[in-house]
């Protein structure tokens, strides 16, 4: 960890000599520690109790030659779980033992984690604007599209709209890098087929008055789904929501707005999806099945799904703001056959309507720990997935420095959720899950969050923020099968944050 944070030093010494000789520099980036207090997440407060701190350091380095040309880098460094060893020592790692064994890796701080890193040039005498490398790629509020991937984005400005972007991102590279065979040598965790995962998206964004516009359309292959997996779920190294289709396919149009008239704000969000699962999940008996974990949804193979949201806010006062929000996205109504139900492509969590039901920034992504009850842990809704809520809010200024925030959030399934039992092997393995068609709910459940934010400096910021979520039957089928725990979850969180 030294070594590398040597290196980061190094680097950033070296943009400081190159700044006086060929480029302008510049860094901006946010420290933000983040303590948590978890209770009853599984709706069992006897089997769920957590209490931890995490912390992340991000610069963002800009190196710009001259306005047509620069390269952009987003690092995190020192990311990691306070009191928490990030590796092995090298007795357990390798089997070979040394004077440091006891000692060496071990660390509380993550290593360096490079998010971003591409060049950015307009075209001479041409309204295009390129950017190739690894960068973030996006849609609408972020309910569909949410990630770093990396690829190449063109952006056309003031032609057609504001600005055209076409973008193209690969995805995966396969099982194997050097070949794009459909059959090649497994790897650790059995995967056979190396060819490859590509995303390609357009988005149109145009502004006019007080209203900006962005419609979009993405469209998403898969090929390597010989060997019965495919990219998303399989090799995401994480558990998704229960029942989750396999996308070989996927093909989506969107509009989002956002519309600002004197003290009312509008933000809407509209979304289409349609797509393919290839990928026949059967026992050699010709059973379907869902996977260990219960990681795939049963279907026809066709997948269809939509997003709705709409959030409003109101200045009433300089001091107080009252606002709603209404979210609504698909949902399978059937988990053995028909049609899959698809919500999204692959997102980080930044997308926020609450505290705990579905606040999921997540370790998968660029999280660092589960953070409510869409974490891989508890495998609840995330997004607008198969979810109905309404939310009404206020906001409340006491002095120019403190924000005082409070919610209501009534959430119902958009599809019923049905119950469902293990079924496991001799060896009590988890190799099914048996669904019960005759027990299903739509509560899933109610909650109340608070926020108290204050700015103790320009660029300093301590925020106090909690919820209350009392689960509906829904909700127990959903994360546990059945309706047994019925505790309600709740969670602290206390946040500095430092921006520059």
């Amino acid at each position: 960890m030294r070594r590398l944070l040597l290196v980061f030093v190094s680097v950033i010494l070296m943009v400081a000599v190159a700044n006086s000789v060929a480029a302008d520099f510049k860094v901006n980036g946010v420290y933000t520690a983040w303590a948590q207090s978890e209770h009853a997440f599984t709706f069992n407060k006897d089997t769920y109790y957590d209490q931890y701190v995490v912390q992340m350091l991000r610069f963002k380095v800009q190196g710009i030659v001259n306005e047509n040309l620069k390269f952009v880098t987003r690092v995190d460094i020192a990311q990691g779980w306070w009191g928490v060893d990030n590796a092995l020592k090298s007795k357990i790692r390798t089997g070979q033992a040394g004077g440091s064994a006891l000692f060496d890796f071990k660390d509380t701080n993550f290593l360096v984690h490079v998010d971003q890193a591409y060049v950015d040039f307009n075209i001479p005498k041409s309204p295009f604007s390129v950017r190739v490398g690894r960068m973030w790629y996006g849609l609408g509020k972020k309910i569909m599209v949410d990630n770093n991937y990396e690829g190449v984005q063109v952006d056309v400005k003031n032609v057609v709209g504001k600005k055209l972007t076409f973008g193209w991102a690969h995805v995966s590279e396969g099982v194997d890098g050097l070949s794009d065979l459909d059959e090649v040598k497994p790897d650790q965790r059995g995967f056979t087929d190396g060819r490859d995962a590509d995303l390609f998206t357009l988005n149109l964004h145009h502004e006019a008055n007080a209203l900006k516009l962005d419609a979009y359309a993405m469209y998403y292959q898969d090929k390597s789904t010989k060997d019965m997996n495919a990219y998303i779920p399989d090799h995401l190294q994480f558990y998704k929501t229960r029942f989750s289709p396999q996308i070989t396919q996927l093909t989506a149009v969107g509009v989002a707005a956002n519309y600002n008239l004197g003290k009312l704000s509008i933000d809407g969000e509209l979304d289409y999806l349609m797509g393919k699962d290839d990928i026949r999940n059967v026992d050699s008996l010709g059973n379907p099945i869902h996977g260990p974990k219960q990681m795939w949804d049963i279907n026809n193979g066709d997948l269809s799904g939509y997003n709705i949201y709409l959030k409003m806010n109101y200045t009433a006062t300089d001091k107080l703001a009252l606002g709603a929000v209404f979210g609504m996205g698909s949902g399978d109504s059937d988990l053995t056959g028909g049609k899959g139900n698809v919500n999204k492509l692959r997102t980080s969590g930044f997308f926020y309507i609450t505290e705990v039901w579905e606040d999921s920034i997540m370790p998968d992504e660029e999280g660092i720990t589960p953070q409510g009850l869409g974490a891989p842990n508890v495998r609840g809704y995330r997004e607008l997935e198969n979810t109905t809520i309404f939310q009404i809010n206020g906001s409340f200024k006491p002095m120019p420095n403190w924000l005082l925030f409070l919610s209501y959030n009534y959430i119902r399934a958009t599809q019923p959720v049905h119950a469902w039992t293990n079924i496991t092997d001799d060896q009590g393995n988890v190799i099914d899950a048996a669904i019960d068609p005759n027990v299903s709910s739509n509560d899933l459940g109610q909650e109340v969050d608070f926020r108290i934010s204050y700015n103790m400096y320009k660029g300093l910021n301590l925020t106090l923020r909690g919820g209350y979520f009392i689960p509906g039957d829904a909700a127990g089928y959903l994360i546990n099968g059945n309706n047994k725990y019925t505790d309600p979850a709740w969670e602290l969180k206390g946040t500095v944050t430092m921006k520059f």
